[in-house]
């Protein structure tokens, strides 16, 4: 069985849990990290007995690292990713891969030209009750899709703003939609599919930052579904994220992790076992590393088996493009179609 090298470019702390991840990959290897904060990838380094270095483009020349992870702030997402793709690495890069819908692309267009692997984090799809209703949707089992509402109320601090000089800007993280809302506005239009347009309201009540605390959104789907979305960090203390889906034949009601209803003709509730977490409703620490675990063995599988990774560049671009969206129509008054 050959052994991945992987290498993790930003050492804050998501990194740690794509740490935890890998290690419980029996062929994986931590090459290297990289931060430019000297103690913080020294201390990693240290600990996990692999290289560490305050330049990432050291990292990007050792040839034992097959794949990168990129963990900095989201505004450097992009410009690190291109320079991993021109390395000959293959890229995993966490949400959003770029701050806007052009770079997403470009970075998805280098990708192809090098035949390198791309893949986005967005380890929710991995969830067992999203799994499930993934399936029972491609069976038909709801019949034809009619509503979907969809909830983010998370809760931060203005602390937690207040801890960098990039948090809460447009152009290096992104409110409640790029930020915290990305990964359940991702499994939305997995779910759900394509967007035809959107009517969407931003607006930022409750702390001081340039981006949005608060998104609304009125969506029409191209299979003509509608659905609505709400994605804040003002809600307090902080609530699990909900996924509602109303078909012809049948609902299901999704909270955090849980089937809170399930209306399925010829199916009975599924039984299933998750891994335990708040998903990050008020602490962006209190999550899991069980489903980044399984994106990454799935992007191993992707690796060796040549078929594509389950969440691919497109799809980090069409949750970007859905975000674009939103912002434009808010900012317009006007109805935008993707």
């Amino acid at each position: 069985m050959r052994t991945w090298g992987f290498a993790i470019i930003g050492c804050g702390m998501i990194a740690e849990f794509h740490i935890r991840a890998l290690n419980d990959i029996p062929n994986t290897k931590l090459v290297a990290v990289s931060s430019r904060q000297e103690q913080k990838a020294k201390t990693i380094g240290e600990r996990e007995q692999c290289s560490w270095t305050t330049n990432y483009h050291e990292l990007l020349a050792n040839p034992e690292v097959d794949i990168v992870i990129v963990a900095t702030s989201s505004g450097s997402h992009a410009s690190i990713g291109f320079d991993a793709l021109r390395a000959g690495k293959h890229l995993v890069i966490e949400k959003p891969m770029a701050m806007t819908g052009d770079e997403a692309r470009e970075l998805i267009r280098l990708a192809e030209d090098k035949r390198l692997l791309l893949s986005v984090i967005s380890q929710r799809r991995f969830e067992e009750p999203f799994q499930i209703v993934k399936l029972t949707l491609q069976d038909g089992r709801l019949g034809k899709l009619l509503l979907v509402e969809v909830t983010s109320p998370y809760y931060r601090t203005q602390a937690y703003y207040d801890s960098a000089e990039w948090r809460g800007t447009i152009s290096q993280d992104g409110g409640a939609l790029m930020n915290q809302g990305i990964h359940i506005i991702d499994v939305m239009l997995w779910l759900a599919g394509e967007v035809n347009h959107v009517v969407a309201k931003t607006a930022t009540q409750a702390h001081r930052m340039e981006a949005e605390d608060l998104g609304l959104a009125l969506i029409h789907f191209r299979n003509g579904a509608y659905g609505t979305l709400m994605a804040s960090t003002s809600t307090k203390p902080g609530f699990l994220p909900t996924i509602n889906l109303y078909g012809e034949l049948g609902t299901i009601k999704i909270e955090g992790q849980e089937i809170k209803h399930w209306t399925v003709p010829g199916m009975e509730i599924p039984r299933y076992e998750t891994s335990a977490s708040e998903v990050g409703v008020s602490d962006p620490k209190s999550i899991s590393h069980t489903y980044h675990q399984k994106q990454f063995m799935d992007v191993i599988h992707a690796l060796e088996t040549g078929v594509k990774p389950y969440v691919t560049g497109v799809d980090g671009l069409r949750a970007i493009a859905f975000i674009e969206a939103v912002y434009q129509s808010s900012a317009s008054g006007t109805q935008i179609t993707l």
